[in-house]
C-alpha cells in the first residue's frame, strides 16, 4: 500500500521536485526542461509543429531596466520542443503547435521555472514591489498569468518602478538576431520583411 501511494504521488508530480526561481532578473534557462514542460500542461515533441505558427512578444522591466528573456524556455537544443518556446534573448515567443489553444504567460513561467503568483515574480514580491502588467501598452488589469499570448502581441511585464515608456508595440527587425531567429517571423507585428 505505501509503494502504491509512493509511486502514484511520482506518477502526479512527474517524478521530479520542480524548484522555482525565487531570485532577482535576469533568471537563466530552465534545469529539467521535460517536466517543466510537463507541469505546464504542454506536450513535448522531438521537432516543432507547425500546424499553429505564430509570434508573441515579452518585455520584462525591473526598475526601469530592460531585463532579458532566457534563451531556450521550453526547449533543449534541438532535440526537444514544447509548442510555447524561446530561441532568443530577444523576448520573442514562439507558439508552434499541433493544434490551436490558448498559451499564457502563466504556462510560459511554468517552462522557464520562475514563480509567478498573483503577489509575487521570482524574487519581486507586492506590497513592497509594485507587479504590473500591459498588453500592446493598455494596462491588463486580471492577474499577469491569465495573459493569453497572441499573434504580434506586446506584452510588458513591469515589476517596480516603469520604463519611461510603456511599448505598445515591439520592433522585431530591429531586435532580433537573424543568425538565430528568422526575420520573416517579423510579419506577425506588422513588419515588411526584406526580400
Amino acid at each position: 500500500m505505501v509503494l502504491a501511494l509512493t509511486l502514484l504521488a511520482a506518477a502526479c508530480s512527474g517524478g521530479s521536485n520542480l524548484t522555482l526561481n525565487t531570485g532577482p532578473a535576469p533568471w537563466p534557462n530552465p534545469d529539467n526542461v521535460a517536466a517543466r514542460i510537463d507541469a505546464a500542461g504542454l506536450p513535448s515533441s522531438s521537432t516543432e509543429s507547425l500546424t499553429v505558427h505564430y509570434h508573441s512578444h515579452v518585455d520584462i522591466f525591473v526598475n526601469g531596466k530592460a531585463e532579458p528573456v532566457a534563451s531556450s524556455i521550453g526547449r533543449e537544443d534541438q532535440s526537444l520542443f514544447s509548442p510555447l518556446h524561446t530561441h532568443a534573448t530577444s523576448g520573442l515567443i514562439h507558439i508552434e503547435a499541433p493544434e490551436d489553444q490558448d498559451f499564457t504567460v502563466g504556462m510560459l513561467f511554468t517552462e522557464w521555472g520562475v514563480r509567478l503568483t498573483n503577489d509575487c515574480i521570482g524574487g519581486y514580491c507586492g506590497p513592497d514591489t509594485k507587479l504590473k502588467a500591459y498588453v500592446d501598452g493598455t494596462s491588463y488589469t486580471q492577474p499577469i498569468s491569465t495573459i493569453v499570448l497572441k499573434k504580434g502581441e506586446e506584452i510588458a511585464i513591469v515589476i517596480g518602478s516603469p520604463p519611461p515608456t510603456i511599448p505598445s508595440t515591439w520592433d522585431c527587425l530591429a531586435n532580433i538576431d537573424p543568425a538565430i531567429e528568422n526575420p520573416a517571423q517579423c510579419a506577425d507585428f506588422g513588419e515588411q520583411v526584406p526580400a
